[in-house]
């Protein structure tokens, strides 16, 4: 195909992460603002078998890079791949999720091609034929937006659950050609890997998330937190506080040093808001908390306020909530 906007998809386990189709809706509507064609770039085992289903989100073409070896992430054998297809198929933009390993991947690919990164965006817009995209910056207090001088390629990670996804296309399928570059034999390999199969929302791509900070004084508490996620659907998470005490997980940490959330709604109980924990759930779309101290900085960035010891809101709102379901059902 000619001139055209390029996503690189995620595959994982099998199947494509839902970011993937957030970056290819997002890629859909700068390719139209351009004039040109959309195509993406999917690497993994058992990909070529998959590649299809992006079309479902606007793809009109994938390049496939099919191979056993590529079934994890290893910067060390996807960036040299995944360069000879983006050097094959001159793209005038190139965009991936702002996951772990897409970060990680943008900087490298950025590098390697010599291009423009700009990272974890919120919105991308064409103007006048020119690429502007938006990012927070100073841990998410403002906004920059960056463009791009003439010649350069922007490169763009789009930040998970932010992008609106296209309504899927369930007849349309992608054409996929199955391109084999050299495979770059990597020095380190992953032996395993420890699945969580409890079946949790992961925090990224959760629509609700209900998380507890200092204030939940202790891990036996988060129980609470955890019935009220069940009643709501939501996963479970945590402030950087709560987590360094031993807690919680590290996979559940909300904040600059932990995961970027963007959820439909951000439930923060006892926590007190401080701006490293800001900068990682700031741009969902409600957020409410629910703290003792009126002080806490917590409700400067809460949509809904509630200052009430959380021992006996929690076990309240849960129960209210579980009579509103019954009554619904």
């Amino acid at each position: 195909m000619g001139k055209c906007v390029c996503i690189i998809a995620e595959f994982r386990h099998g199947a494509f992460r839902r970011v993937s189709y957030e970056v290819a809706s997002e890629g859909k509507r700068l390719a139209d603002a351009l004039g040109v064609g959309l195509c993406a770039v999917a690497v993994g085992s058992g990909v070529a078998d998959k590649a299809a289903e992006l079309g479902r989100y606007a793809v009109d073409k994938v390049f496939a890079v099919d191979d056993p070896s590529l079934e994890n992430y290893l910067a060390e054998a996807y960036v040299p791949v995944i360069a000879s297809v983006l050097e094959g198929c001159d793209p005038v933009a190139v965009l991936l999720p702002a996951s772990v390993d897409g970060k990680d991947l943008a900087a490298r690919l950025s590098a390697r091609l010599k291009a423009g990164l700009a990272q974890d965006c919120t919105q991308t817009v064409c103007e006048g034929g020119k690429i502007k995209a938006k990012r927070p910056i100073f841990a998410g207090k403002c906004y920059g937006w960056c463009e791009w001088a003439d010649g350069a390629l922007p490169i763009i990670s789009c930040r998970p659950n932010v992008m609106d996804c296209l309504a899927p296309l369930e007849d349309k399928k992608a054409e996929v050609e199955k391109v084999q570059p050299a495979l770059v034999q990597a020095r380190s390999c992953v032996k395993s890997m420890e699945l969580d199969t409890s079946g949790k929302v992961e925090l990224t791509e959760a629509e609700i998330i209900v998380s507890g900070g200092r204030g939940m004084k202790g891990p036996e508490n988060y129980t609470m937190l955890e019935d009220l996620a069940k009643v709501l659907g939501a996963a479970v998470g945590a402030s950087r506080a709560a987590v360094d005490s031993g807690w919680r997980p590290h996979a559940d940490q909300v904040g600059q040093t932990g995961k970027v959330v963007n959820p439909n709604l951000y439930v923060a109980v006892g926590i007190s808001g401080a701006i490293q924990h800001l900068a990682g759930m700031g741009s969902s779309k409600f957020i409410v908390a629910i703290n003792k101290d009126p002080e806490a900085p917590i409700f400067s960035k809460a949509d809904y306020g509630v200052v009430e010891d959380l021992f006996n809101f929690v076990p309240l709102l849960t129960e209210e909530v579980k009579k509103l379901k019954s009554s619904c059902s």
